[in-house]
């Protein structure tokens, strides 16, 4: 029986794992799908015994759930839900041994994160109210906002409210009596709380008395005396964060850089002596970004696998390299192992040192989500669960295909391409520039790819300079040099697959991209007329109003392209909007309009000067999305978005 191809409507049909833990035989995970009658995304915890494979959930109904645990003593499943009125996130409680899931917060504002006791007594949790005497009586009328912070808004969440006080609680399991350890007038974090409760590690801004300093860090919060100290004062920049507590309570790891390359410092694993204070770097051997930096569409309500112990003096973690995730073995002496190094993407992953297995999600370019039980000491991968296998049973999908090619200064560039369901010569293809840029495409699902391989388009997907897991030089390489050599990267890499793909049709090669990939679309019509018809997504069009507009407009701009408002020149000459008038290529512009981190006004102005200049163009709007549209945004946008990019393809 011949398969179907796979549309962007099936989304609906499709199911994607995360946050495995291991419990005895059982192994808790998430899974996550689109609902189509809700237009959102429904989540529900799973479990599945590891030998008998079988299934059942747990949970109470909630649309979302996230943050799994067991406690400590083994008695309960907790986890943040919405199954409430307000459908804020509460902490959860299950008994493992039977029993209904239960609230055991009711924060107003819900609760962002959680950290169990030793004891299993109580959860340390982190939320935030309103300030009363800042609110207005009168909730249903409009009321100006006053804005006096550099940072005063975020993709996805919007101006940040003004009349929040940022707090960490305490919650006694037994009798529910809450307790305010900590309030700022900024957001914090409870990363660790101390076996006998003495003190926390804290995560909060690295120097809250400079909003030009960027990053955070984890700081030691004696619970006594309420006295605060940095943990990382030896290294004044950077950002840190907590990753891993050793038994003891001797050593602390750490995932964080030192800032030597801004924005682009690869990630390392820093080891922290709490007797000596001593900081070091445990990876500075690796030229590799320690976490996780591929970028897909598919996988929803996963994290990445964890720092973790594996025993009192050796530590697990993963890199990105050469489009995949690997894992190393690396130990307080600054020694590294490389112990796992397969053509996928783990997506998520949490240790039982009883057995040294990891319970992963993972995809691989032709696999959605998929759980298993990964043998630290072997290697081995057993497959404990394939959501999606019995629909692919009916539906075809695209083997893409890694290849190598020489870029700028004759560098070695990765990429990917797949080829039509269809083959057949003379047919269409589409270079796919990613985002980020310091991100990277890779062995990882794409649906959206997929689906165009499935409509008859070959996809070029490459990784050019700047992207991330090739090392410290190739992603620093972009700095204060966009659309240089970055540009070369792609046009060559257009050019290999040309010559290895002949059955390619030349004459009907498109672009398109969003983010930085908008802003390279946008670059590359400004640029270039090879391309038969452009689609630029979440684009960036004009550096300088960038630099005021966007989220992180003031420190991307000064960190990546090392210019600021000083430099009007500098930054109009790397705007793709300084060179509209050379545009001869059909452009699509697509754009969400709560799009912070790439403001709506970036493709608004490159639309009119696209009109001005007589180009044919188009702009697409979408309500109610912000960045994340393509990954993560109302289903029914991402079908609308979905047949545009189609419909405009066809016509050009």
């Amino acid at each position: 029986m011949e398969k179907e191809k796979v549309t962007m409507a099936n989304l609906f049909d499709l199911k994607s794992l995360g946050q495995p833990i291991i419990h005895g035989d059982l192994i808790f995970y998430i899974e996550t799908q689109p609902n189509k009658d809700e237009n959102a995304y429904h989540s529900h915890i799973y479990s599945i015994h590891k030998i008998t494979k079988e299934r059942r959930r747990w949970g109470d109904a909630g649309t979302s759930q996230s943050l799994l645990t067991i406690s400590p003593n083994g008695k309960y499943l907790a986890y943040l839900g919405n199954n409430n009125k307000d459908k804020k996130m509460q902490i959860m409680l299950m008994p493992l041994d039977g029993g209904s899931a239960y609230a055991i917060t009711d924060e107003k504002e819900g609760v962002s994160h959680y950290v169990w006791t030793r004891n299993s007594a109580s959860l340390y949790y982190q939320t935030s109210v309103k300030n009363e005497e800042d609110s207005h009586e009168d909730t249903k009328q409009p009321h100006a906002i006053i804005i006096n912070k550099l940072t005063y808004k975020q993709d996805g969440l919007g101006i940040f409210p003004q009349n929040l006080t940022y707090q960490i609680k305490k919650v006694d399991i037994a009798s529910l009596a809450k307790q305010l350890l900590l309030e700022e007038k900024r957001e914090i974090g409870v990363a660790y709380v101390s076996h006998d409760e003495s003190y926390l590690l804290v995560s909060d801004q690295l120097d809250p008395n400079d909003e030009w300093n960027y990053g955070e860090t984890v700081y030691y919060y004696d619970i006594s005396s309420k006295e605060k100290r940095s943990l990382t004062t030896r290294i004044p920049k950077g950002n840190f964060s907590f990753a891993a507590m050793s038994e003891a309570e001797d050593y602390l790891l750490l995932s964080g850089n030192n800032f030597d390359y801004a924005f682009v410092s690869l990630s390392q694993v820093y080891g922290y002596d709490m007797e000596t204070h001593q900081l070091v770097c445990l990876t500075e051997n690796l030229d590799v970004e320690v976490s996780d930096a591929l970028v897909a569409d598919f996988q929803q309500n996963t994290s990445g696998v964890k720092i973790e112990w594996l025993n009192d003096s050796e530590f697990l973690f993963p890199v990105t390299k050469h489009g995949k995730i690997q894992l190393y073995k690396g130990d307080r002496t600054g020694k590294t192992e490389l112990i796992f190094d397969q053509r996928l993407h783990l997506t998520d992953g949490k240790i039982d040192k009883s057995t040294n297995q990891l319970a992963v999600t993972f995809s691989t370019l032709t696999k959605t989500s998929e759980l298993a039980l990964l043998n630290l000491d072997t290697g081995q991968l057993d497959i404990l669960y394939q959501p999606n296998k019995p629909f692919f049973k009916h539906h075809a999908l695209v083997e893409p295909e890694m290849f190598w090619y020489k870029g700028a200064d004759n560098w070695d560039i990765q990429g990917w391409y797949l080829p039509p369901l269809e083959e057949k010569n003379n047919h269409p293809a589409v270079l796919y520039i990613h985002g980020g840029p310091q991100v990277a495409y890779g062995e990882s699902f794409f649906y959206e790819m997929q689906v165009m391989a499935a409509e008859g388009y070959g996809v070029i997907m490459l990784n050019p300079r700047g992207g991330n897991g090739y090392g410290q030089a190739f992603v620093a390489s972009i700095l204060g040099d966009y659309g240089n050599k970055d540009f070369d990267d792609l046009m060559l890499g257009t050019d290999y697959i040309l010559e290895q793909h002949p059955e390619i049709n030349k004459n009907a090669i498109y672009v398109m991209g969003g983010s930085y990939g908008g802003f390279m679309t946008n670059w590359v019509v400004s640029h270039t007329n090879r391309f038969k018809a452009a689609i630029s997504q979440r684009s960036i069009s004009n550096w300088i109003s960038f630099y005021g507009t966007s989220d992180v407009g003031a420190f991307f701009v000064e960190f990546q392209l090392k210019r600021d408002l000083s430099d009007m020149v500098g930054l109009w000459n790397m705007s793709p909007l300084a060179y509209a008038s050379q545009v001869k290529t059909p452009l699509f512009l697509m754009h969400s309009e709560q799009d912070l981190r790439c403001p709506l006004e970036q493709a608004q102005q490159f639309y009119i000067a696209m009109k001005k200049n007589g180009v044919e163009t188009k702009l697409m709007t979408f309500p109610d999305s912000d960045h994340g549209l393509s990954r993560n945004g109302l289903p029914n946008l991402r079908l609308e978005r979905s047949k545009a990019i189609f419909d405009w393809l066809a016509t050009h």
